[in-house]
């Protein structure tokens, strides 16, 4: 365990991960079990506790990541790992049903789920957030110039005092969302005055290095201040027009249909040419503004992978022109093919294409089986529709991995009850590679297996099965759910 240091709250980030830790990492790392979690857990003020399996594959991803971040975070958040194959009275008491889970805890005590990035850099930023004051107080005009000049947007509130009404509701705020975005406060009205306001107000500052010549740098809210009414004013304005697009907030652009334009973009080492065609993408998208599509930019490089398995681009896709794709927020998923060009006349006709309902939507499958002759059927993306929204026959859908285990442990057991429901022309058994075909809207696929059930009249609705893996089980639960009465073969009901 790490040492205290003085006065400072050590925050604890528990990372449970398949990789074997080196040295430095079991320096760096804790690991922790049923034997100590609960002992450990209530010395720290706040701790993130990862549930992996050895066997998970994203749970090895993960694991370098982590291991960076403790070396980073060394001294003052504290980074923890624990196995759930062998801890399991652990991590049943905490609802873990997939892996990995992240949860905060706070003095032991479950707090909230941990939606923060899975990169080194995101875990580093977002837990450094968990140290220090909520918002920094800002005294003179080198402390707000010092503080705005950020990679990160900045809420700045300035208020007539300490004891106004207006900045004991900020810092509510500011404790609520401090893991999401940053916050400073003063009570010198005079910091306002320059950026055109002579009362309380909350400024909010944009990178510096976003600024351009198509919206203000600088959003002032003067409206009655509430938590709600400050999270909601931050939410409309923070990305502006065209934010850059990050691993770590993507989440949070793509809860709004969104736009993205890939590109070779380095705010690091090359702001002018980062800017040159971000500057053309908002061009355009200032013509489309209030049309219901959001846009943004991003470093190609830090999305290869994603670009690849969602939308079936090359890595030479483009050269050093971008990349655009659309993702709506209902899953949804459109690619430019035409070349981008220069003065933005390609993406306007992109554009105007996507509002009139004229694109065809990209869709990541396997080929459709010439044969699917048995009592499994298999199902691909682009089977989905006509075989589990069949509307005359009730469907129970296996999302699976071929590397789980678990999912190969089931295969016997759902391969006699596909037999044994064979006979029935009014149900089917069916599985789909989760990997290599997308999940349609509707289906919560985290971890593998996942068992759907869609019934006639009900395609919409689908019932997830949280039953255990057992033949009698699954037949329990077809009869309660389905639309008639099953027709069974070699099977004794004693249900």
């Amino acid at each position: 365990m790490a040492p205290t240091l003085g006065f400072f709250p050590v925050v604890t980030l528990v990372v449970l991960s398949g990789f074997p830790a080196a040295v430095s990492s079991r320096r760096d790392v804790l690991e922790l079990g049923d034997a100590d979690f609960d002992y450990l857990a209530t010395e720290h003020e706040t701790m993130l506790v990862k549930f992996y399996a050895p066997w998970c594959g994203h749970c090895k991803k993960l694991a370098p990541e982590f291991e960076k971040a403790a070396s980073r975070l060394k001294g003052s958040v504290q980074l923890a790992k624990v196995d759930c194959t062998t801890n399991s009275e652990t991590c049943s008491r905490f609802g873990v049903s997939g892996y990995p889970t992240l949860r905060i805890f706070r003095y032991g005590k479950d707090s909230a789920p941990y939606d923060g990035p899975r990169t080194a850099e995101g875990i580093y930023e977002t837990m450094r957030r968990q140290t220090g004051p909520d918002s920094m107080h800002l005294k003179t005009k080198d402390d707000l110039k010092a503080f705005v000049n950020n990679h990160d947007a900045s809420i700045v509130g300035v208020f007539s005092g300490s004891d106004s009404p207006r900045l004991a509701e900020f810092l509510k705020a500011a404790t609520l969302l401090r893991e999401q975005f940053r916050f400073a406060h003063s009570t010198n009205l005079q910091l306002a005055e320059e950026h055109g306001a002579n009362s309380e107000c909350v400024l909010l500052f944009r990178p510096p290095r976003l600024a351009n010549a198509f919206e203000d740098s600088i959003v002032i809210f003067r409206d009655y201040l509430t938590i709600g009414s400050l999270r909601r004013f931050i939410r409309d304005h923070i990305y502006g027009l065209c934010p850059h697009m990050t691993i770590e907030n993507r989440d949070r652009l793509r809860v709004r249909d969104l736009l993205t334009a890939y590109y070779d973009l380095d705010y690091h080492h090359n702001i002018p040419g980062s800017n040159y065609w971000r500057n053309r993408v908002m061009k355009v998208a200032s013509k489309y503004v209030g049309r219901g599509l959001t846009f943004s930019i991003a470093n190609k490089k830090d999305f290869l992978l994603e670009l690849e398995e969602d939308f079936g681009m090359g890595t030479s896709d483009g050269g050093e022109l971008p990349f655009i794709t659309i993702r709506t927020r209902l899953g949804h998923k459109y690619t430019m093919r035409e070349e981008f060009t220069r003065d933005g006349a390609s993406l306007q006709r992109f554009l105007e294409d996507y509002f009139a309902g004229r694109l065809k939507r990209y869709i990541k499958s396997e080929p459709i089986p010439e044969k699917n002759s048995g009592a499994v059927k298999v199902v691909v993306a682009e089977s989905f529709d006509q075989v589990v929204n069949d509307p005359d026959k009730d469907v129970l859908i296996q999302f699976f991995s071929p590397l789980c285990p678990h999912c190969k442990k089931l295969e016997p057991v759902y391969g006699e009850l596909a037999e044994m429901l064979r006979s029935d022309p009014k149900i089917v058994i069916a599985k789909m590679n989760a990997l290599t075909n997308d999940v349609p809207l509707g289906y919560d696929v985290q971890g593998f297996p996942t068992i759907y059930f869609a019934p006639v009249g009900r395609k919409d609705e689908p019932v997830r099965y949280q039953g255990t893996r057992e033949l009698k089980d699954f037949l329990r639960f077809l009869k309660r759910e389905a639309s008639h009465s099953l027709v069974l073969s070699g099977f004794k009901d004693e249900l």
